[in-house]
């Protein structure tokens, strides 16, 4: 988890990051790629770290944690990078506003997809080994750039759209960062299953099931009736995110 006490934000363009003090910020221009320069310099840069693109109609970042458990166990932190994400929105959101995330990866604002998180770890380590850094990356569509009259498709959307204030990109990260630190300690004070909980909570509510998440990650789902536990895997779903359209490499219009 992020740890230490660097705060000096390296930014050499555009407006710097106020960030809680674990954290360093690390600008990239507007064609660069924070989850994967994030990934190449985790091992460097270590935990804290906070990668992010300057543009408008994107919040895009991602942050680089140091867990302290086995890989199978150590996935779960990104449970709480989706906590923290969806807590972000909401923070700014307008009063009613519904935020929501579709197992595991995908956040919607009034049903309409905005973006998501995926998790990303070093090659070559074990599921029973502890690894040395994970990294969190998230988009978050703060304008839509595709031309098409906003309502005319209700499965995707902006925060411009949907009541938000002008100029979300920054504020989107910044609330981020305050809000992991907030999951991470909730984490480390009553255990996991006080993120589990914020984050079960924010998934559809499905009439007849009880879901829980197990130590590895996956999701398990519980029909009333029922003594069979559906498995949902986690692992297989951070392959190719729900999210994210791979031609654009932004979320899903």
């Amino acid at each position: 988890m992020p740890q230490g006490t660097r705060t000096r934000a390296r930014t050499p363009l555009g407006q710097e990051l106020t960030l809680p003090p674990p954290f360093t910020a690390v600008r990239l221009r507007e064609v660069g790629d924070a989850f994967a320069h994030a990934i190449a310099i985790a091992g460097e840069q270590g935990a804290g770290t906070l990668v992010h693109v300057g543009r408008f109609d994107l919040a895009e970042f991602a942050v680089v944690l140091e867990p302290e458990e086995p890989l199978s166990q150590a996935r779960r932190a990104f449970y709480a990078g989706m906590v923290a994400l969806a807590d972000a929105l909401a923070a700014h959101a307008q009063p009613e506003t519904a935020i929501t995330i579709d197992w595991p990866d995908s956040i919607s604002v009034n049903g309409g997809l905005v973006g998501g998180g995926r998790l990303g770890w070093p090659q070559g380590i074990k599921e029973d080994e502890t690894p040395p850094w994970l990294v969190f990356g998230a988009m978050i569509r703060t304008v839509s750039m595709t031309g098409v009259e906003p309502g005319l498709n209700p499965l995707s959307t902006a925060l411009e759209e949907e009541g938000f204030t002008d100029e979300m990109s920054n504020e989107v990260v910044e609330s981020f960062a305050r809000n992991l630190m907030v999951a991470i300690d909730s984490w480390q004070e009553r255990g996991f299953g006080a993120v589990a909980k914020d984050y079960l909570a924010r998934l559809p509510i499905e009439k007849g099931i009880r879901r829980d998440i197990g130590d590895n990650g996956d999701l398990l789902i519980r029909r009333m009736g029922k003594v069979e536990v559906d498995h949902k895997p986690l692992l297989a779903r951070f392959a190719t995110p729900a999210w994210l359209d791979p031609i654009s490499k932004g979320p899903r219009a």
